[in-house]
Protein backbone atom coordinates (compact mmCIF):
# COMPACT_ATOMS: atom_id res chain seq x y z
CA UNK A 1 0.00 0.00 0.00
CA UNK A 2 2.67 1.93 0.74
CA UNK A 3 4.87 1.82 -2.20
CA UNK A 4 1.25 2.39 -4.06
CA UNK A 5 1.07 5.45 -2.43
CA UNK A 6 4.49 6.83 -3.06
CA UNK A 7 3.81 6.20 -6.59
CA UNK A 8 0.60 7.82 -7.13
CA UNK A 9 2.04 10.81 -4.91
CA UNK A 10 5.05 10.67 -7.46
CA UNK A 11 2.58 11.10 -10.28
CA UNK A 12 0.31 14.10 -8.56
CA UNK A 13 3.59 16.51 -8.60
CA UNK A 14 3.94 16.64 -11.91
CA UNK A 15 0.30 16.60 -12.84
CA UNK A 16 -0.04 19.85 -10.78
CA UNK A 17 2.58 21.19 -11.92
CA UNK A 18 1.88 21.05 -15.20
CA UNK A 19 -1.48 22.34 -14.61
CA UNK A 20 -0.26 25.09 -12.64
CA UNK A 21 1.65 26.15 -16.02
CA UNK A 22 -1.78 25.19 -18.02
CA UNK A 23 -3.92 27.82 -15.93
CA UNK A 24 -1.31 30.56 -15.66
CA UNK A 25 -1.41 30.53 -18.98
CA UNK A 26 -4.75 30.46 -20.11
CA UNK A 27 -5.54 33.20 -17.93
CA UNK A 28 -2.43 35.39 -20.03
CA UNK A 29 -4.91 34.42 -23.07
CA UNK A 30 -7.83 36.76 -21.57
CA UNK A 31 -8.55 40.00 -23.56
CA UNK A 32 -7.53 43.43 -22.19
CA UNK A 33 -4.47 44.47 -20.05
CA UNK A 34 -4.82 43.59 -16.51
CA UNK A 35 -2.93 46.94 -15.51
CA UNK A 36 -5.64 49.01 -16.22
CA UNK A 37 -8.64 46.94 -14.68
CA UNK A 38 -6.64 47.20 -11.79
CA UNK A 39 -5.80 51.07 -12.41
CA UNK A 40 -9.66 51.85 -12.17
CA UNK A 41 -11.30 54.67 -14.04
CA UNK A 42 -8.61 57.23 -13.64
CA UNK A 43 -5.99 55.42 -16.09
CA UNK A 44 -3.37 57.92 -15.10
CA UNK A 45 -0.15 56.52 -16.91
CA UNK A 46 2.39 56.83 -13.46
CA UNK A 47 -0.42 54.92 -11.69
CA UNK A 48 -0.26 52.54 -14.13
CA UNK A 49 3.18 52.23 -14.45
CA UNK A 50 3.19 51.57 -10.89
CA UNK A 51 0.77 48.44 -10.90
CA UNK A 52 2.90 47.23 -13.49
CA UNK A 53 5.76 47.18 -11.47
CA UNK A 54 3.91 46.17 -8.08
CA UNK A 55 2.55 43.11 -10.02
CA UNK A 56 5.73 42.48 -12.07
CA UNK A 57 3.66 43.12 -15.43
CA UNK A 58 6.21 44.53 -17.02
CA UNK A 59 8.11 41.25 -16.77
CA UNK A 60 8.41 37.93 -19.31
CA UNK A 61 5.56 35.80 -18.79
CA UNK A 62 8.17 33.38 -17.38
CA UNK A 63 8.96 35.41 -15.18
CA UNK A 64 5.98 36.20 -14.33
CA UNK A 65 4.67 32.82 -13.36
CA UNK A 66 8.03 31.92 -11.29
CA UNK A 67 6.68 34.57 -8.96
CA UNK A 68 3.38 33.55 -9.04
CA UNK A 69 4.46 29.97 -8.47
CA UNK A 70 6.64 30.81 -5.40
CA UNK A 71 3.38 32.35 -3.73
CA UNK A 72 1.27 29.71 -4.93
CA UNK A 73 4.11 27.28 -3.18
CA UNK A 74 4.36 29.53 0.04
CA UNK A 75 0.05 29.59 0.07
CA UNK A 76 -0.02 32.93 -1.33
CA UNK A 77 -2.51 32.82 -3.91
CA UNK A 78 -2.42 37.10 -4.74
CA UNK A 79 -5.11 39.58 -3.84
CA UNK A 80 -8.81 40.03 -5.20
CA UNK A 81 -8.76 43.58 -7.15
CA UNK A 82 -12.64 43.44 -6.32
CA UNK A 83 -12.90 42.55 -2.24
CA UNK A 84 -8.84 43.96 -1.72
CA UNK A 85 -8.50 40.94 0.11
CA UNK A 86 -6.24 37.89 0.14
CA UNK A 87 -7.69 35.11 -2.60
CA UNK A 88 -6.44 32.34 0.09
CA UNK A 89 -8.87 34.36 2.83
CA UNK A 90 -12.07 34.08 0.20
CA UNK A 91 -10.83 30.43 -0.60
CA UNK A 92 -10.96 29.67 2.89
CA UNK A 93 -14.56 31.60 3.69
CA UNK A 94 -16.15 29.75 0.64
CA UNK A 95 -14.59 26.91 0.24
CA UNK A 96 -16.57 25.11 3.53
CA UNK A 97 -19.36 26.24 2.00
CA UNK A 98 -19.13 24.21 -1.05
CA UNK A 99 -18.03 21.23 1.16
CA UNK A 100 -21.12 21.19 2.86
CA UNK A 101 -23.42 21.43 -0.06
CA UNK A 102 -21.13 19.08 -1.40
CA UNK A 103 -20.92 16.60 0.69
CA UNK A 104 -24.76 16.93 1.52
CA UNK A 105 -25.71 16.28 -1.84
CA UNK A 106 -23.09 13.54 -2.51
CA UNK A 107 -25.03 11.56 0.81
CA UNK A 108 -27.99 12.08 -0.57
CA UNK A 109 -27.39 10.36 -4.24
CA UNK A 110 -25.67 7.74 -2.24
CA UNK A 111 -28.57 7.05 -0.66
CA UNK A 112 -30.86 6.93 -3.06
CA UNK A 113 -29.07 5.97 -6.50
CA UNK A 114 -27.05 2.80 -5.32
CA UNK A 115 -29.56 1.37 -3.77
CA UNK A 116 -32.19 1.73 -7.14
CA UNK A 117 -29.28 0.31 -8.60
CA UNK A 118 -29.23 -2.60 -6.78
CA UNK A 119 -32.87 -3.34 -6.26
CA UNK A 120 -32.79 -2.57 -10.29
CA UNK A 121 -30.76 -5.37 -11.17
CA UNK A 122 -31.68 -8.33 -8.58
CA UNK A 123 -35.20 -7.58 -9.76
CA UNK A 124 -34.83 -7.12 -13.38
CA UNK A 125 -37.41 -6.98 -15.65
CA UNK A 126 -39.95 -6.46 -12.91
CA UNK A 127 -42.38 -3.12 -11.47
CA UNK A 128 -39.16 -2.12 -9.01
CA UNK A 129 -36.79 -2.50 -12.28
CA UNK A 130 -39.18 -0.03 -14.41
CA UNK A 131 -39.94 1.94 -11.50
CA UNK A 132 -36.08 2.48 -10.85
CA UNK A 133 -35.49 3.45 -14.24
CA UNK A 134 -38.29 5.71 -14.53
CA UNK A 135 -36.35 7.39 -11.49
CA UNK A 136 -33.30 7.59 -13.12
CA UNK A 137 -34.95 9.32 -16.20
CA UNK A 138 -36.58 11.96 -14.20
CA UNK A 139 -33.13 12.51 -12.45
CA UNK A 140 -30.96 12.74 -15.86
CA UNK A 141 -33.47 15.03 -18.07
CA UNK A 142 -34.78 17.32 -15.11
CA UNK A 143 -32.87 20.47 -15.13
CA UNK A 144 -31.32 21.89 -11.81
CA UNK A 145 -32.58 25.01 -12.21
CA UNK A 146 -36.52 24.48 -12.83
CA UNK A 147 -36.29 22.01 -9.74
CA UNK A 148 -34.98 24.72 -7.58
CA UNK A 149 -37.20 27.13 -8.42
CA UNK A 150 -40.48 24.11 -8.00
CA UNK A 151 -38.94 23.40 -4.59
CA UNK A 152 -38.49 26.62 -3.61
CA UNK A 153 -42.23 27.03 -4.83
CA UNK A 154 -43.74 24.50 -2.45
CA UNK A 155 -41.71 24.37 0.46
CA UNK A 156 -40.89 28.18 1.13
CA UNK A 157 -43.64 29.87 -0.75
CA UNK A 158 -46.64 27.41 -0.42
CA UNK A 159 -45.71 25.55 3.04
CA UNK A 160 -43.47 27.82 4.37
CA UNK A 161 -40.71 25.10 5.91
CA UNK A 162 -37.65 25.89 4.46
CA UNK A 163 -35.87 29.24 3.54
CA UNK A 164 -36.03 30.20 -0.28
CA UNK A 165 -31.95 31.39 0.16
CA UNK A 166 -28.99 32.36 2.03
CA UNK A 167 -27.16 30.05 4.08
CA UNK A 168 -26.03 29.67 7.86
CA UNK A 169 -22.86 28.49 9.01
CA UNK A 170 -22.99 25.44 10.67
CA UNK A 171 -21.03 26.72 13.54
CA UNK A 172 -23.21 29.32 14.10
CA UNK A 173 -26.81 27.28 13.92
CA UNK A 174 -26.65 24.05 12.17
CA UNK A 175 -30.40 23.50 12.24
CA UNK A 176 -30.38 26.31 10.20
CA UNK A 177 -27.82 25.77 8.30
CA UNK A 178 -28.89 22.29 7.68
CA UNK A 179 -32.69 23.96 6.89
CA UNK A 180 -30.85 26.86 4.53
CA UNK A 181 -28.99 23.75 2.23
CA UNK A 182 -31.30 20.66 1.77
CA UNK A 183 -33.10 21.99 -0.91
CA UNK A 184 -30.05 23.15 -3.02
CA UNK A 185 -28.09 19.71 -1.97
CA UNK A 186 -31.38 17.87 -3.48
CA UNK A 187 -31.67 19.29 -6.76
CA UNK A 188 -27.20 18.56 -6.56
CA UNK A 189 -27.94 14.82 -5.45
CA UNK A 190 -30.88 14.15 -7.24
CA UNK A 191 -29.38 14.36 -11.19
CA UNK A 192 -26.10 12.24 -9.36
CA UNK A 193 -28.58 9.78 -8.11
CA UNK A 194 -29.67 8.79 -11.27
CA UNK A 195 -26.64 8.33 -13.09
CA UNK A 196 -24.88 6.35 -9.79
CA UNK A 197 -28.61 4.57 -10.50
CA UNK A 198 -27.74 3.66 -14.04
CA UNK A 199 -23.87 2.62 -13.23
CA UNK A 200 -24.71 0.66 -10.28
CA UNK A 201 -27.59 -1.19 -12.50
CA UNK A 202 -24.97 -2.24 -15.45
CA UNK A 203 -22.10 -3.23 -12.78
CA UNK A 204 -24.67 -5.61 -11.06
CA UNK A 205 -25.94 -7.00 -13.83
CA UNK A 206 -22.79 -8.07 -14.82
CA UNK A 207 -21.92 -9.80 -11.58
CA UNK A 208 -24.79 -11.23 -10.84
CA UNK A 209 -24.09 -13.26 -14.08
CA UNK A 210 -20.55 -14.06 -13.06
CA UNK A 211 -19.32 -17.55 -12.50
CA UNK A 212 -18.30 -16.90 -8.31
CA UNK A 213 -21.86 -15.84 -7.86
CA UNK A 214 -23.37 -18.74 -9.29
CA UNK A 215 -20.90 -20.75 -7.03
CA UNK A 216 -22.10 -18.86 -4.22
CA UNK A 217 -25.50 -19.83 -4.63
CA UNK A 218 -25.19 -23.32 -4.96
CA UNK A 219 -23.21 -23.18 -1.66
CA UNK A 220 -26.31 -22.14 -0.51
CA UNK A 221 -25.40 -18.88 0.84
CA UNK A 222 -28.73 -16.80 1.60
CA UNK A 223 -29.42 -14.43 -1.88
CA UNK A 224 -28.67 -11.54 0.53
CA UNK A 225 -25.48 -12.46 1.44
CA UNK A 226 -24.65 -13.49 -2.12
CA UNK A 227 -25.94 -9.30 -3.22
CA UNK A 228 -24.32 -8.19 -0.30
CA UNK A 229 -20.95 -9.20 0.46
CA UNK A 230 -20.39 -11.02 -3.08
CA UNK A 231 -22.19 -9.57 -5.98
CA UNK A 232 -21.43 -5.36 -4.61
CA UNK A 233 -18.15 -5.71 -3.27
CA UNK A 234 -17.17 -6.34 -6.92
CA UNK A 235 -19.40 -3.96 -8.62
CA UNK A 236 -18.05 -1.09 -6.38
CA UNK A 237 -15.19 -0.21 -8.46
CA UNK A 238 -16.80 1.75 -11.61
CA UNK A 239 -19.23 3.04 -8.78
CA UNK A 240 -16.04 4.81 -7.03
CA UNK A 241 -14.63 6.36 -10.32
CA UNK A 242 -18.15 8.21 -10.69
CA UNK A 243 -18.77 8.85 -7.26
CA UNK A 244 -14.89 10.61 -6.89
CA UNK A 245 -15.60 12.23 -10.42
CA UNK A 246 -19.01 13.67 -9.13
CA UNK A 247 -17.53 14.68 -6.00
CA UNK A 248 -14.46 16.30 -7.54
CA UNK A 249 -17.90 18.47 -9.63
CA UNK A 250 -19.69 19.07 -6.85
CA UNK A 251 -16.38 20.87 -4.92
CA UNK A 252 -15.63 22.68 -7.66
CA UNK A 253 -19.12 24.44 -7.51
CA UNK A 254 -22.50 24.03 -8.91
CA UNK A 255 -22.49 27.56 -10.16
CA UNK A 256 -26.91 27.44 -11.75
CA UNK A 257 -27.85 26.08 -8.47
CA UNK A 258 -25.64 28.20 -6.16
CA UNK A 259 -27.02 31.15 -7.98
CA UNK A 260 -30.89 30.07 -8.15
CA UNK A 261 -30.67 29.96 -4.17
CA UNK A 262 -27.96 32.19 -2.99
CA UNK A 263 -25.75 30.04 -1.95
CA UNK A 264 -22.01 32.05 -1.08
CA UNK A 265 -19.83 28.95 -2.21
CA UNK A 266 -17.21 28.51 -5.11
CA UNK A 267 -19.50 28.80 -8.14
CA UNK A 268 -20.70 32.37 -7.43
CA UNK A 269 -16.68 33.05 -6.34
CA UNK A 270 -15.88 32.07 -9.82
CA UNK A 271 -18.39 33.74 -11.28
CA UNK A 272 -18.05 36.69 -10.00
CA UNK A 273 -14.32 36.57 -10.71
CA UNK A 274 -14.71 36.35 -14.48
CA UNK A 275 -17.38 39.20 -14.39
CA UNK A 276 -15.11 41.15 -12.68
CA UNK A 277 -11.73 39.84 -14.18
CA UNK A 278 -10.91 39.17 -11.11
CA UNK A 279 -7.73 37.57 -12.30
CA UNK A 280 -5.99 36.03 -9.04
CA UNK A 281 -9.23 34.86 -7.68
CA UNK A 282 -9.73 32.84 -11.18
CA UNK A 283 -6.37 31.40 -10.88
CA UNK A 284 -6.73 30.45 -7.05
CA UNK A 285 -10.02 28.73 -7.79
CA UNK A 286 -9.34 26.86 -10.85
CA UNK A 287 -6.10 25.47 -8.86
CA UNK A 288 -7.32 24.72 -6.18
CA UNK A 289 -10.06 22.71 -8.04
CA UNK A 290 -7.86 20.85 -9.78
CA UNK A 291 -6.03 20.07 -6.39
CA UNK A 292 -9.24 18.46 -5.50
CA UNK A 293 -10.18 16.28 -8.55
CA UNK A 294 -6.63 15.30 -8.56
CA UNK A 295 -6.81 14.35 -4.66
CA UNK A 296 -10.25 12.47 -5.01
CA UNK A 297 -8.56 10.56 -8.02
CA UNK A 298 -6.13 9.87 -5.47
CA UNK A 299 -8.57 8.72 -2.93
CA UNK A 300 -10.50 6.55 -5.02
CA UNK A 301 -7.68 4.70 -5.91
CA UNK A 302 -6.92 3.91 -2.71
CA UNK A 303 -10.44 2.70 -2.53
CA UNK A 304 -10.45 0.42 -5.00
CA UNK A 305 -6.90 -1.42 -3.37
CA UNK A 306 -9.65 -1.12 0.27
CA UNK A 307 -12.68 -3.11 -1.92
CA UNK A 308 -10.52 -5.51 -4.12
CA UNK A 309 -7.12 -6.45 -2.57
CA UNK A 310 -6.17 -8.52 -6.02
CA UNK A 311 -5.29 -4.66 -7.51
CA UNK A 312 -2.61 -3.99 -4.97
CA UNK A 313 0.26 -5.40 -7.26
Amino acid sequence: MLNFLARRIAQIVPTLFFVSVLIFSLQQLLPGDPALVMAGEERDPAVIEQIRQQYRLDQPIPVQYVYWLKGVLSGNFGESLRNKMPVRELIAQKLPVTLQLGSMAMLIALLIGIPAGIVSAVKRGTVWDYGANLFALWGISTPNFWLGIMLIFLFSIELGWLPASGYVPLTENWRASLAATIMPAFVLGNAISAVLMRHTRSAMLQVLESDYVRTARAKGLSERSVILKHAMRNALTPIITLGALELGTLLSGAVLTEQIFSIPGFGKLIVDAVFNRDYAVVQGVVLVTATVYITLNLVADVAYILVNPRLRG
